[in-house]
């Protein structure tokens, strides 16, 4: 059913205002601050409906409203309005950075610190990893007593950290050959379509299927984003949010962050686009605690992941705030990259 403007109105007036000050919304507070040509019982009549269709839910039969999960979503979708940063904010951002750093490690620090400064809230972010570079070609060097050394050599780098076992009795003369077949089928793909290889391609390397095997499992390894890959910054903000005077909120938010690995799984993404990404609590959205949301973006620029940078916080969060710090440090470190790379080329003799 397509909700009347009124209805539209009304929610994103309650969605505005529990953001901004974390009180109920009455319907008398609606008719005198912003909708003062309607009348109270009819804003409360709107209230109601809107609480039948589950966008919003009242404590006490005599206290105001507040946005459920599905209204949160609704209003991400439908109804917030595009925002922008203070001259003080931007200023901040360009500031930050305004160096040619070329340590990845600290940048990936700086952008945390920035986002969390900014937002109020517990930043993460995940540097960029392999899964989305492209394979130049492959070797498996033998190492004796049923090993090899795998060797991966992409457009950004050499992996040469991960054994793989092979059959004790398999000559080296053999995993060279293995070795020459498995490069040329992945030549030019990313490492993270190695797990769209099927059964019967599989099925086609006959003695080679073991190694095969091995070399795949390697590269989804390489796919996954590990426990150093994650950054957290500004932890001890939630502090600063009234939801968190519940000690379950608490607890539930730190079984979160002080798990590397799952804070892995609610942010990482596939996507190279800078495209923002909200996972709801209680909507569904995977491992999203209670009461929470993660908002992130993937970064890009120049054709080189940048990482997944993001915040997690109340799902009673300033998502307008959010998404806009999120977009300007997103153009920042694009530009970070590109004055880089004209800055290489110029010094290139």
């Amino acid at each position: 059913m397509k909700m009347s403007d009124r209805k539209r109105k009304i929610l994103q007036i309650v969605v505005d205002e529990y953001i901004n000050t974390a009180v109920p919304v009455s319907s008398k507070s609606i008719a005198e601050k912003h909708l003062t040509d309607v009348s109270s019982a009819t804003v409360r009549n709107e209230l109601a409906s809107l609480e039948e269709l589950g966008y919003l839910t009242q404590f006490h039969t005599s206290g105001g409203r507040v946005p459920s999960p599905q209204a949160y979503r609704f209003y991400i979708e439908e109804l917030m309005q595009k925002g922008g940063l203070s001259e003080h904010d931007l200023d901040y951002i360009h500031e930050a950075f305004s160096h040619k750093s070329n340590d990845v490690e600290h940048l990936i620090k700086d952008v945390t610190k920035v986002i969390s400064e900014l937002t109020d809230y517990t930043s993460v972010a995940i540097g960029p990893h392999a899964e989305g570079e492209r394979i130049r070609s492959l070797a498996l060097l033998p190492c004796g007593d049923g090993r090899a050394l795998l060797v991966i050599v992409t457009g950004e780098r050499i992996l040469r950290d991960s054994f793989i076992d092979i059959p004790e009795n398999m000559p080296d003369e053999d995993l060279e050959n293995a070795s020459r077949v498995i490069s040329k089928l992945f030549e030019g793909k990313r490492l993270s379509e190695a797990k769209d290889v099927e059964e019967q391609v599989l099925a086609e390397f006959g003695q080679y299927r073991q190694v095969m095997r091995e070399v795949i499992g390697a590269l989804k390894a390489y796919t996954r984003p590990r426990e150093e890959d994650v950054v957290l910054s500004g932890q001890d903000k939630i502090f600063n949010h009234p939801e968190f005077e519940d000690i379950e909120n608490v607890k539930n938010f730190l079984t979160v962050i002080s798990s590397k690995d799952r804070i892995a799984e609610l942010i990482g993404s596939d996507d190279d686009e800078i495209q923002i990404n909200v996972k709801i609590g209680s909507c569904g959205d995977c491992d999203v605690p209670d009461d929470c949301s993660v908002v992130t973006a993937t970064y890009s620029a120049g054709g080189k992941n940048l990482g997944t940078y993001g915040v997690i916080g109340p799902i009673r969060m300033d998502y307008t705030k959010v998404i806009t710090v999120l977009e300007n440090v997103g153009k920042a470190l694009e530009g970070l990259v590109n004055n880089k790379k004209k800055d290489d080329k110029e010094s290139k003799p």
